[in-house]
């Protein structure tokens, strides 16, 4: 045609992306036919689709099919297919953006894998461009369903890129690449065959090379569980999760009774960056009797289980199914809940390897928990497959089971402290008295758990409590023998607690109470929260989301045995009756709350002012 082409310029980076994409991201060349074809398929799916909404979409046919051509004089390798095609907006948009999730954040993930690990960036959308692996030269003729319009995209994937009015006869795309000389190998009829039966084997349209067509074409939920081999089943996982990883566990079943449906569903080895994206859906395609009708439909999985990616193809539910009539429909729901306590029984199969589990929970634990108060039905069983760091065992991990098999006598409720980071909350002051004892302390570092675990009462009848949080109740756990050089509130020595009612009064309305510890084994002081008050580290996280504009009066807890405590008993009992010192104690009482609050990760009211106490309490020797 005679009209100008447009050229564009790629986005920032694109010379060392496309080099990366076309050298290192890929350990075989031949996968780019892989990718290209899983395109195509991916667009006649779609289309597909929209002909049950629009049915003249459909015109020309439904017979869907993937062509390859090898023209040898040329030197070129064609992929068509006639499925949903493209316009010129979702050539620039598609083609012209590498990397659509972002050309930094695509970088800084292949960084991170060090170009040797990619199964963290398949979600970049990248697969288009392993052509240039093995092609020098790129055209792309497409015709989207519906359109009058053909275009025509072209780039020899350095700089840039044109796009060009065209003719095309019927919709679809046609991907022309012009080989390399060094890759005249993929014109070969039968090496094009072994790719295909290799990688593209699952794709259930045909891919035809010629008169023959090159795969069984037969989607592989469709088959018996025993006929679908473990390479097929990774294959087809990397096709349908668009990724490069491989399957942690496959679930393949078929349900039958009260409905029909057939489940083929992955868990990844690897979790995606936007796995806690709000507008993160699960990777669960809806068919319907073998045709593709909705992409991640809401309501075919619980949100906590949305990093699973694979199939589910339903016999009862209408072809012509709508985005509404899915969300109250009874059939989905009755597939949800199976697959629910399918993936939950398999899950709690793979548990009883502790070290192979512990991949998965270290990659989607955080999204799964949310089924602990999300899920009425199943929030038991999740918690059960719940897997925390412990005092005991900060390194590893501690299923719910395990610790209340390992409570010790007297002990009646499960202990947990929650805060931003497990290893600086291992370093609290309020586990040195559970320590002391070898009494275990759950480690909590997710924001999800503050949520869960003020939603659930109890695990296997016992039920949870924090450290930051009431009394102790440390003397009911520990044998005598573990006892020593502890005070408890009543046996406090009549000089220590006069301090306690010195700090009471200097602190005032800024404490709920001052008492003395039974937690405390090394440090001076620490602030805990009252039993009916909000514990301390959802109260901080709440204020920092600004859902709470308060903030709640805390008990500060002393302890009699600690030197710095003793000092200040001692200076109280010589000062007797001396204002002077008494005012300076009860200065050392708002330097000890300051430095309380410091440790739980507060912020200073008046930073001035808690050093200026700070210089004094060194002179006054108290420190």
């Amino acid at each position: 045609m005679s009209q100008t082409a447009e050229t564009h310029e790629f986005q920032a980076e694109v010379s060392r992306l496309l080099e990366i994409v076309a050298h290192s991201l890929y350990s075989e060349r031949k996968v780019f036919l892989r990718e290209l074809i899983s395109n195509a398929s991916d667009a006649c799916d779609k289309l597909r689709f929209l002909a049950t909404q629009d049915e003249k979409l459909a015109e020309g046919g439904t017979d869907f099919a993937i062509e390859l051509k090898a023209d040898k004089d040329a030197g070129t390798l064609t992929i068509a297919d006639n499925g949903i095609g493209m316009d010129r907006d979702d050539l620039i948009s598609h083609l012209g953006t590498i990397a659509r999730s972002g050309t930094a954040a695509f970088m800084k993930a292949l960084d991170e894998s060090k170009r040797k690990d990619v199964g963290a960036i398949g979600q970049f959308g990248v697969g288009f461009y392993s052509a240039f692996m093995v092609a020098d030269k790129v055209g792309v003729t497409t015709r989207k369903a519906g359109a009058a319009e053909a275009w025509h995209w072209e780039s020899d994937g350095k700089s840039g890129y044109t796009v060009v009015p065209a003719a095309r006869d019927a919709r679809g795309t046609e991907i022309v690449l012009h080989l390399k000389d060094d890759a005249k190998e993929f014109l070969d009829a039968d090496t094009l065959e072994d790719i295909v039966k290799r990688y593209s084997d699952h794709i259930a349209i045909p891919i035809k090379l010629g008169e023959r067509t090159l795969n069984r074409a037969s989607a592989p939920w469709t088959r018996a569980k025993s006929d679908v081999t473990a390479e097929q089943h990774k294959e087809f996982y990397r096709h349908i999760a668009h990724a490069f990883d491989e399957p942690w566990a496959t679930m393949h079943w078929r349900a039958e009774g009260k409905i029909e449906y057939s489940a083929l569903l992955y868990v990844p080895e690897t979790r995606t960056s936007d796995l806690f994206h709000p507008d993160r859906k699960h990777g669960v395609k809806l068919y319907v009797r073998r045709v593709f009708v909705n992409e991640a439909p809401e309501g075919l999985l619980p949100r906590y289980l949305r990093f699973l990616r694979g199939v589910v193809d339903s016999e009862d539910l209408p072809l012509n199914v709508s985005r509404e009539m899915l969300q109250n429909n009874p059939v989905l729901t009755l597939i949800r809940q199976g697959v629910t306590t399918r993936v939950l029984s398999e899950l709690e199969k793979k548990a009883k390897d502790a070290a192979d589990y512990a991949k998965f929970w270290e990659s989607f634990g955080e999204a799964l928990k949310e089924g602990i108060f999300e899920d009425k039905d199943n929030g038991t069983r999740v918690l059960g497959l719940a897997r925390f760091r412990s005092t005991l065992h900060p390194d590893g991990w501690v299923s719910l089971a395990d610790y209340v098999a390992r409570m010790k006598p007297g002990q009646e409720a499960i202990h947990y402290i929650a805060g931003d980071d497990p290893k600086l909350v291992a370093k609290s002051p309020h586990l040195e008295g559970f320590m002391k004892r070898g009494v275990e302390v759950l480690l909590l570092s997710d924001p999800v758990d503050e949520f869960w675990i003020a939603q659930t009462d109890a695990f296997d009848g016992k039920k949870f409590k924090s450290v930051t949080r009431g009394g102790a109740d440390l003397d009911k756990i520990a044998p005598e023998a573990d006892k020593k050089d502890e005070a408890k509130p009543e046996e406090t020595s009549s000089d220590a607690a006069a301090l306690i009612a010195l700090f009471r009064l200097a602190l005032g309305e800024q404490v709920k109470d001052v008492r003395a510890s039974q937690r405390l084994a090394e440090s001076a002081v620490c602030l805990v929260a009252d039993d009916s008050d909000i514990d301390i580290h959802l109260e901080r996280m709440l204020r920092q989301h600004k859902q709470l504009g308060f903030s709640a009066k805390r008990i500060l807890e002393i302890n009699p045995a600690h030197p710095t405590i003793k000092s200040l008993v001692a200076a109280l009992t010589k000062a007797d009756g001396d204002t002077a010192m008494q005012a300076r104690l009860g200065e050392a009482a708002k330097l000890l709350y300051d430095q309380a609050r410091i440790v739980e990760g507060d912020k200073l009211e008046d930073p001035a002012a808690f050093a200026k106490r700070l210089s004094q309490a060194l002179a006054d020797g108290f420190i």
